[in-house]
């Protein structure tokens, strides 16, 4: 299914892009990946693949498509952004997906970081409170033909109990402190990866649980809208 999924993904690009317009993304993509990604540490291939694969400017309005590839995030209305590259590639190479994993998404957003998990794992289900954008994100997964993903509008800040545990948890909302609820739902070597911090800027923290309990790492710091929920920063 996940190789599929990637397939799909490049099939999907040439079919709705066969122009010059189409060759000059490929390139932007290839060139976003080499510059901003590889030559700046993120080395995990299938991270590198999924992001080359994916038709970033498919996920942005077409009036910012020309923009997709730059190293920098984009607004996708609401007031909510879409991460920069590397951040998506950072915290993704952070979760250390398999194959055979369910993750768990809090802030679906557009729906890019969703689809590039989709690549590397059996599952993924994600949460979106703000329903205009869970919408579009499931458009752009029905027409990216993505079907290992499942998608719900809801508060993320209480994750999906109903589906734990996890394999692992990536939130794309800066949180003001740890949500337990995110926690409890982590499988025994489970990882949530989470930005925590004020509302203008947070520090990365990547979470693993085991038999010894929680421990906890610092990624570097990062900016990111607010994980807005019960657990999280209040409307």
């Amino acid at each position: 299914m996940i190789f599929s999924n990637l397939f799909h993904m490049k099939a999907y690009a040439g079919a709705v892009l066969k122009s010059n317009k189409y060759d000059e993304y490929v390139g932007r993509r290839k060139q976003m990946v080499q510059r901003q990604i590889r030559d700046r540490g993120i080395s995990d291939p299938k991270v590198l693949d999924a992001m080359n694969a994916t038709p970033r400017h498919l996920f942005v309005s077409e009036a910012l498509a020309d923009q997709a590839y730059q190293d920098f995030p984009l607004p996708i209305g609401e007031g909510q952004t879409i991460s920069q590259p590397y951040i998506v590639a950072e915290m993704t190479q952070a979760l250390n997906l398999g194959k055979e994993d369910r993750v768990l998404e809090i802030g679906t957003g557009c729906g890019y970081q969703t689809a590039i998990l989709s690549q590397l794992v059996y599952k993924v289900y994600t949460i979106e409170r703000i329903r205009s954008l869970f919408i579009g994100a499931r458009k752009i997964f029905d027409e990216l033909g993505i079907h290992n993903i499942v998608a719900r509008c809801s508060d993320g800040s209480l994750g999906w109990q109903d589906e734990a545990p996890f394999d692992a948890i990536i939130v794309t909302a800066g949180a003001p402190v740890l949500p337990k609820a995110l926690i409890n739902q982590l499988s025994m070597g489970g990882r949530l990866v989470i930005p925590v911090g004020d509302q203008t800027v947070q520090s990365l923290k990547k979470i693993v649980r085991d038999e010894d309990g929680i421990h906890q790492s610092d990624l570097g710091a990062c900016r990111f809208v607010k994980l807005v929920g019960e657990q999280g920063w209040k409307d």
